[in-house]
């Protein structure tokens, strides 16, 4: 079961990039959620995998090495979400309709983390450095917060300066 948790049904199993695999189909389910149920449920669903994820992430890696093994993408899933939840959020705000979660947003948010994710600034890098099964989560995490700021940042930027 963990490693059916920590593979995320089998997406971090996808070759080449299985990070960007996992980030890719937690994006498709976040915006999913976010239709479902809005930003309450997204909210919801992430913070329930983040809790999924610090409880299977250990289970898993007990004995190995090398936690952060690349075939482990419920952290990309639990960053991606969060890094959702900004723009989401502002739509929910916004009074928005569930059904309405446009492109730039979505996929700002991939980019920025997948960004984030790869070149490790800052918080990002140090949870990377700690090399235990904690860090496997919490690199994604900031990574996650850091792309939600960013997106919102763009959005912003192209609502206010570039319009």
């Amino acid at each position: 079961m963990d490693r059916i948790i920590c593979t995320w049904f089998g997406a971090g199993l996808l070759r080449p990039g299985p990070g960007t695999w996992g980030s890719a189909v937690a994006v498709a389910m976040g915006l999913l959620l976010h239709r479902i149920g809005h930003f309450p449920l997204l909210a919801l669903a992430t913070g329930l995998v983040i809790l999924l994820g610090f409880w299977a992430v250990p289970r898993y890696t007990a004995g190995m090495t090398d936690p952060d093994r690349s075939e482990i993408v419920i952290d990309e899933v639990a960053g991606q979400w969060l890094a959702l939840m900004f723009p989401s959020f502002g739509f929910w705000y916004m009074g928005l309709g569930p059904d309405n979660f446009p492109w730039p947003g979505w996929v700002a948010a991939f980019v920025f983390f997948r960004l984030f994710d790869i070149w490790k600034p800052w918080l990002v890098g140090r949870a990377d450095r700690r090399h235990d099964a904690p860090g496997v989560m919490l690199d994604d995490l900031w990574a996650g917060i850091f792309a939600g700021i960013a997106t919102m940042i763009a959005a912003g930027l192209a609502h206010g300066v570039l319009m």
